[in-house]
């Protein structure tokens, strides 16, 4: 395990100081912009998040050397190509409320921050745990192993916002306005401090983003143990993830193949940790290996889907 003092509480700082100045910036571009200049705008917070990432792991490989630079890209891969599902997930729980385009983003940037300050804790608690107890990882990787085959094999049941428990406990503790209220998350209702169906979003974007970190989080202990690795890898693939949404908002059906890519890469990583001490698997093999499953998984879904478009034309 690497130790856990090779980065400073500086460092910590610095990078969460970046990235929430980063944030900062861009809620107040998407607030200057319209609706029709949101694709435009997405796309270049997606160029940026992914230029961020890139630096830091190049950052890293002067500093740290090649081997930390690459469990923080294979960490972030990894982190990137599990959560891909979630943007499906987003997509549907804002149909179902019925949040309009510009009122997204502010729901996803809040989004973020509960999503630091969740992940980091998740983090912290998977550290302290493996450091008392290092068979953990056998049952990390018995858990991903078992998440794969049921993510393949299994439908995957529709995200139905008004069975979430948080929501159900809102609900139950708090009036609910029936309508929006600008960009509130807080209105009245009689007279009294109620929650908004955007806030309703909110709160279910956070427990669907928990339940898709349980996956993504064990997974990323296969590839580095070092926490600061694990933290920044981990929030620049959401960063980055939150941006692509907007750029893929319309095109969100047209990855079939996506699921049955996330599966094998659950599969992968979790045979590596239950096979680690007989068999390591490096690195780069890993960083090639889930990149190759995701990338092969987009491209024959973009070909059946062009296909598709042929038969039809005929």
């Amino acid at each position: 395990m690497a130790a856990a003092n090779h980065f400073s509480p500086w460092h910590w700082a610095g990078f969460v100081l970046i990235v929430l100045v980063c944030l900062a910036l861009d809620l107040g571009a998407f607030r200057r912009k319209s609706a029709s200049g949101t694709f435009r705008e997405s796309l270049r917070w997606s160029v940026l998040w992914l230029l961020l990432a890139l630096s830091l792991a190049a950052a890293l490989a002067v500093w740290r050397g090649p081997e930390q630079s690459l469990q923080f890209l294979a960490g972030y891969v990894v982190e990137y190509s599990l959560s891909l599902d979630n943007l499906f997930a987003m997509a549907l729980i804002f149909s179902w409320f019925g949040v309009p385009p510009p009122l997204q983003h502010r729901v996803l940037f809040w989004g973020i921050i509960g999503a630091l300050v969740m992940r980091g804790l998740m983090i912290g608690a998977g550290m302290a745990l493996l450091r008392e107890w290092n068979w953990l990882l056998y049952f990390l990787g018995a858990f991903l192993l078992w998440a794969g085959c049921k993510w393949g094999f299994s439908r995957q049941a529709p995200v139905q916002p008004e069975k979430n428990r948080l929501v159900r406990l809102a609900r139950k503790f708090f009036p609910v306005t029936r309508d929006f209220d600008g960009r509130k998350f807080f209105g009245l209702v009689a007279g009294r401090r109620a929650l908004t169906p955007l806030a309703l979003a909110l709160l279910t974007i956070e427990a669907t983003d928990l339940a898709f970190a349980t996956d993504s989080i064990p997974a990323i202990f296969a590839v580095t143990q070092d926490p600061f690795l694990l933290f920044t890898s981990n929030i620049c693939a959401v960063l980055g993830l939150r941006s692509l949404y907007f750029v893929l908002a319309g095109a969100m059906g047209c990855f079939r193949y996506l699921k049955t890519g996330v599966a094998l890469v659950l599969v992968f990583i979790g045979s590596k940790m239950l096979l680690s001490h007989w068999q390591p698997v490096s690195t780069a093999v890993t960083l090639a290996v889930v990149a190759g499953v995701i990338g092969v998984s987009i491209l024959l879904s973009l070909a059946a889907l062009s296909g598709q478009g042929k038969e039809s034309s005929q």
